[in-house]
This record gives C-alpha cells, sequence and structure tokens, in this order.
C-alpha cells in the first residue's frame, strides 16, 4: 500500500489493484415456486427428486425443467433415500458464514435410485466413515424451524 491507500501491485500484470477493507453481507432471494414440492417433501420426511420422462435423466436436488434435453415436463418421485457414501472430506477451515459451527463433515453419496447427493454428514466420526459404506439421507428440522437434509450412516439391522 502507498500513501495509505489500499493499493497493491498484481504479481502477474503489475498491475494496480485496490483492496476494499470493507465487510459485505450478501443475503440470496431466490424463486422456488418449480421445486417447492422437495422443501414441503422435507417436512414430511420425504426426500424427493426428479426425473425427465424424454430422456430419463434424473436430477437431485430437483430441477423445474431437464437441463438435459430442455424438456419442461419432469416428473417428481420419491427417493429411497438409501444408498453408499461415495466421499467424504472433514472442514476444519470454513467460511465466515459457518465460523460458528465446530469442524463437520461434507459427504457426497449415491442413492440406489441413482442419484447423487451432497451434503452434512451427521451422527459419525470421520474414523468411522468408509467410501461404499451404506448411508440414509434424512430431512431434519434445524434450529432456525426451516428443515434441511443429511448424510447418516445407516442403521445396521
Amino acid at each position: 500500500m502507498s500513501g495509505g491507500e489500499p493499493i497493491v501491485e498484481d504479481k502477474k500484470t503489475g498491475d494496480p489493484l485496490w483492496i476494499d477493507l470493507r465487510e459485505i453481507t450478501l443475503r440470496y432471494v431466490l424463486p422456488v415456486s418449480g421445486v417447492k414440492r422437495f422443501f414441503e417433501g422435507l417436512k414430511e420426511g420425504k426426500l424427493l427428486a426428479t426425473r425427465c420422462p424424454k430422456c430419463g435423466a434424473k436430477f437431485f436436488p430437483p430441477q423445474p425443467d431437464c437441463p438435459e434435453c430442455g424438456s419442461s415436463e419432469v416428473e417428481w418421485f420419491e427417493t429411497s433415500g438409501e444408498g453408499v457414501l461415495l466421499s467424504y472430506t472433514v472442514i476444519n477451515v470454513k467460511p465466515e458464514s459457518f465460523s460458528k459451527y465446530p469442524d463437520y463433515i461434507v459427504g457426497v453419496a449415491r442413492l440406489d435410485d441413482g442419484v447423487n447427493v451432497i451434503a452434512w454428514v451427521r451422527d459419525a466420526e470421520p474414523g468411522s466413515l468408509r467410501r461404499g459404506m451404506r448411508v440414509r439421507v434424512e430431512s431434519e428440522k434445524r434450529e432456525d424451524g426451516s428443515y434441511s437434509y443429511y448424510i447418516k450412516p445407516a442403521v445396521s439391522p
């Protein structure tokens, strides 16, 4: 910085760059009328996805239109909620908006219905997780009253 201004030199081009020192809070408002049924399903303990009857593609999270072929006639279906853990990672360095949370695990599960789900992994320690292990995806009411879904190890009979 020169002369008290927040200006630095770009290491690649040598051009001056302005660094703003103010924090910005963003709030997103997204229309969800085309997938409102998904959120209603979570309240009922159901994990819903969509399928395109034209090309057969399946989508989770659900899509109101098929991004593969452009059809606007998707079908809703309830997933089994059961599948296998494909991958996971422990998040130690968090974005500011998640800094209040202790370290957490994010995983990817492939459900038996053929859809992939990325979500927080609950009720498990990192050392107990294995790729290929059976998992369930369940909805749960959050502290703020909204519903979300989580990956959890399947309960052995």
